[in-house]
Order: C-alpha cells, then sequence, then structure tokens
C-alpha cells in the first residue's frame, strides 16, 4: 500500500513535493496501488518511485520526471503524459489506453505486455525499449524514434507509423496489419514471420531487411526501397510493388502470385523457385 505520509505531502502540490523530492533523493517514495486519478502531476519529480499498480488515469503529467520510475500494473488511461521523462522506466503490464505521449522520452523503458492501444507517441523516442508482445493497435507513432527497438509479437494492427525511424528493430513475428508505414526508415529491421497484410509501404527504406515468411498480401510497396532485403518465402499475393528497388534481393520461394511488378528492379535478384504474378514459378537462380 502507497505510504500514507508520502501522499499527504503529494496532495500539499507538486512545487512542495519537488522541493522536498530534491532534498531526499535517496529515499524511494511508495505509491503503491495509490490512487491519483487525475491529479494534476505536472512537472512532478516521480524519479525512482515506485507506483507499483498506482490508478493515474486521467492524470496530467506532462514534462515530469519518471526516469526509472516503477509503472508496473498502473492505470493511466487517458493520461497527459506529453513530454514525460520515462526513461529506464518499467511499464510492463501497465495500462495506457488513449494516453498522450506525444515528445516523451521512453529510452530502455520496459514495455513488455503493456497495453498501449490508440495512443498517442507521435515524436517520441523510444529506442531501445523493449516491448515484447505490447498491443500499440490504432496508436499514432508518426516521427517517432523505435530504432534498435524490440516489438517481438507486438500488435501494431492500424498503427500509423508514417515516417517512424524502425532501423535495426527487432520485430518478429508482429502484426502489421493495414499498418501505416509510409516514408517508415526500416533498414535492418528484422521483421521475419510477421503479418504486414494490406500495410501501406509506400516509399518505405527497407534496405537489407530481414522479411523471411512475411505476409505480404495486398500490401502496398510502392516505390520502396528494398536493395539487399530478404523477402524468402515470403507472401506477396496482389501485392503492389510498382517501382520498388529489390536489387540483389533475396526472393527465393518467395510468392508474387497476381502481384503488380511494373518498373521493379530485379537486378542480381534471388529468384530461384519464386512464384511469378502469372502464377509460374521460375527455376533459374
Amino acid at each position: 500500500m502507497a505510504n500514507q505520509e508520502y501522499l499527504a505531502l503529494l496532495n500539499r502540490g507538486v512545487i512542495l513535493w519537488n522541493e522536498w523530492r530534491d532534498k531526499n533523493l535517496h529515499l524511494q517514495p511508495d505509491f503503491t496501488d495509490a490512487n491519483l486519478r487525475g491529479f494534476n502531476l505536472k512537472g512532478v519529480n516521480f524519479q525512482g518511485v515506485n507506483l507499483t499498480g498506482a490508478n493515474l488515469s486521467l492524470a496530467q503529467l506532462m514534462n515530469a520526471n519518471c526516469r526509472d520510475a516503477n509503472f508496473t500494473s498502473a492505470q493511466l488511461i487517458n493520461a497527459n503524459l506529453t513530454g514525460i521523462n520515462l526513461q529506464g522506466a518499467n511499464l510492463i503490464n501497465a495500462n495506457l489506453i488513449s494516453a498522450d505521449l506525444r515528445n516523451a522520452n521512453l529510452i530502455e523503458a520496459d514495455l513488455v505486455n503493456a497495453n498501449l492501444i490508440g495512443t498517442d507517441l507521435q515524436n517520441s523516442n523510444c529506442r531501445y525499449v523493449d516491448a515484447t508482445s505490447a498491443n500499440l493497435s490504432r496508436s499514432n507513432l508518426a516521427n517517432a524514434d523505435l530504432m534498435e527497438a524490440n516489438f517481438s509479437y507486438a500488435n501494431f494492427s492500424h498503427a500509423n507509423l508514417y515516417n517512424t525511424e524502425l532501423i535495426g528493430s527487432y520485430v518478429y513475428e508482429a502484426n502489421l496489419e493495414k499498418a501505416n508505414l509510409i516514408k517508415a526508415h526500416m533498414s535492418g529491421i528484422y521483421l521475419s514471420n510477421a503479418s504486414l497484410r494490406e500495410a501501406n509501404l509506400y516509399r518505405a527504406d527497407l534496405r537489407f531487411a530481414e522479411l523471411k515468411k512475411v505476409d505480404l498480401q495486398d500490401a502496398n510497396l510502392q516505390e520502396s526501397y528494398c536493395r539487399g532485403i530478404n523477402l524468402s518465402k515470403a507472401i506477396l499475393i496482389r501485392a503492389d510493388l510498382t517501382g520498388a528497388n529489390l536489387r540483389g534481393a533475396d526472393l527465393r520461394r518467395a510468392d508474387f502470385t497476381d502481384a503488380l511488378i511494373d518498373d521493379i528492379n530485379l537486378v542480381d535478384a534471388n529468384l530461384q523457385e519464386t512464384i511469378m504474378p502469372d502464377s509460374k514459378v521460375n527455376n533459374y537462380n
């Protein structure tokens, strides 16, 4: 349970709390299961604070310092977290449905199994986060930095990833169905076994990406940059690859049935046993 003395101090206002916190950085305040629903905590210093199971739904935490704080299983539904510092924070199993995380710092945060449905993460910094099995369905990650993050088994269905930085990220077996990945920077990404059905990858940068066994049925890959990509055993049925650059790509046993490949660059691509748009199998390397 939350320490009542800490709660009483916080109730006196953020200014007094921060003054006390600055003088007592050696302490680790405990707000376990505290009810802070709707609290105005703008600019609060919660660095290293234990907020396990706390209810912070509808709370105002703009520009708060929550570095290394523990939000395990906390409720942050519809919370205003714009500009918040969550670097290194523990958000395992946290519920952040429809939270506003624009411009947030989430570097190295732990978001395993976190519920981020409908969250706004525009321009946020999520480098090196571990968001294994997190639910990001319908979230807005436009212009966010997700470089070298772990999103294995995550759900990005219908998410907006426009112009997002995903370079070197690990997105194994994730769900990106109907996701918007227009102009996303995905070079070196690991997406094997992921589902990108009906995803929009117009002009996406997928150089040397790993997409083995990926499902890209009905996906839009127009003018995408896929030099050196591994699409072996990928499903590209009815995908639109008009103007795509697949120079040096590994397309062994990929299925391009009914795909659009006008003006596609296949120089030095490996087409061994590739199923071409006319359903014929290419028997030449």
